[in-house]
């Protein structure tokens, strides 16, 4: 972070006590610290119950690394070969509704995994050079909160759709969103060959699906082969389309790298499409800065910094970046300075809040909203005076937020209850009675 961004820092955890300094970014360096949650196995029993850990009763372990590394557990559940944890009905059309699929589909080292194992788990860019070859169909389970609950599928890039052993159609059926990821370093005909095959065979078992084109590790391009890259990508794949007759087919392309946080935005556009709160979200967020004297306002998932609904304003690819930061610097400071002598507590909870303020006179306000989700706000120093009624409108912004996510876990409960009673009658949920083998 460079000096022209960022002078003086300071920040404020009345986690457990009120706390105000001012850090050097040399000396937050020295304090890497890392959170590990992992969610409590459940009984087999219980999983069998339930297909998800309870909002209300899930029980959550902290555990504190100090480690060079960024990697870290979260609580998502994988899924290798069969589920480890919790039963899940991947056929289900309840299920799905619940938790759309994201496919991660592309050629063999096109960068699937390592994007994965980076927006998800926190590896380092780094060490995803040392990660092995995909040669089977990896599902994992990602819950988050109420808004980022999906499940990804990463394929390995061998696989063939004309394998009779391979169910293409059940795997289409119940998925939101198809990311395609492109090596934009190496010949990428091939590449698009298998995405116009992947496409059109996805599209003629669902035509709800939304088709993403990561063109990937952009970070060793320069900036003009970047967008003559993109552009010869685009205009090809959909000339393929054309050609077909698919012109309603609308692909939409990223530029992406590990390296930096253009991957993190790309998903984050990509999950936002598979969030049916969405409109509200941003209706939301548009009163609040519009009553409260805010330039720019995220709503983010704290665990995997992906946000996943921000006002109706354009997005600035810095300023997205600022506030990626500023989360990672509150999670480690408060990692530190915002538990118990004895280690309990979690180190963002409804307490959290944390101002920093740029040699710009620009103020970022990061404030819990739920356990899983942050506001990060850009404010003007001399609209910040007003602190008391930004607090103000955001108490009215956060029970708001709160009341959305109790309907959708109303939601929810009522699609498990109707799955449950249909598995019991031992019917479809569209009625056809199921075959008992």
């Amino acid at each position: 972070m460079g000096d022209k961004r960022i002078q003086i820092l300071q920040l404020q955890f009345p986690l457990r006590a009120s706390m105000e300094q001012n850090l050097s970014m040399p000396e937050l360096e020295e304090h890497n610290y890392t959170q590990a949650t992992t969610w409590q196995a459940q009984p087999a029993a219980a999983a069998e119950r339930d297909d998800e850990p309870d909002e209300e009763s899930d029980q959550q372990h902290i555990r504190l690394n100090k480690s060079k590394s960024h990697s870290s557990l979260f609580p998502f559940t994988i899924l290798v070969n069969g589920p480890l944890f919790t039963v899940l009905d991947f056929s289900d059309p309840f299920s799905t509704e619940v938790k759309p699929r994201i496919l991660l589909m592309g050629l063999r080292r096109s960068g699937k995994s390592s994007i994965q194992k980076v927006v998800f788990h926190k590896m380092s860019p780094n060490e995803t050079l040392f990660l092995e070859s995909t040669n089977k169909i990896c599902r994992e389970d990602v819950s988050n909160s109420s808004f980022v609950n999906f499940q990804i599928w990463d394929f390995p890039g061998q696989i063939d759709f004309f394998d009779p052993t391979f169910d293409y159609e059940m795997i289409f059926r119940g998925t939101g969103a198809l990311i395609f990821v492109i090596d934009s370093q190496d010949d990428y005909m091939e590449a698009l060959a298998r995405l116009h095959l992947t496409v059109t065979r996805a599209y003629k078992v669902n035509t709800d699906i939304n088709f993403e084109v990561f063109i990937h590790k952009v970070d060793g391009l320069s900036d003009d082969h970047k967008i003559e890259t993109q552009r010869d990508i685009h205009q090809r794949a959909n000339d393929d389309l054309a050609d077909a007759g698919l012109e309603k087919i609308h692909l939409s392309f990223y530029l992406t790298s590990i390296y930096d946080h253009s991957i993190f935005e790309a998903f984050s556009k990509v999950v936002q499409k598979l969030i049916p709160q969405l409109p509200t979200l941003e209706n939301l967020l548009n009163i609040f800065i519009s009553n409260s004297g805010i330039e720019k306002a995220f709503l983010f998932d704290v665990v995997s910094k992906i946000y996943i609904a921000t006002d109706s304003t354009p997005v600035d690819m810095q300023t997205y970046e600022l506030c990626c930061d500023m989360i990672d610097v509150v999670i480690d400071i408060s990692c530190i300075y915002g538990l118990k002598e004895d280690g309990a507590g979690t180190p963002y909870d409804k307490e959290s809040t944390a101002i920093i303020k740029l040699n710009n006179t620009t103020v970022l306000y990061l404030k819990e909203v739920t356990k899983f989700l942050a506001l990060v706000c850009f404010v003007r120093e001399e609209s910040f005076e007003r602190k008391g009624l930004i607090d103000y409108n955001f108490h009215c912004f956060r029970k708001a937020i709160h009341e959305v996510f109790e309907v959708r876990m109303k939601v929810v409960k009522s699609r498990k209850i109707q799955n449950r009673l249909q598995k019991k009658k031992g019917g479809t949920p569209n009625g056809t009675p199921r075959v008992l083998l």
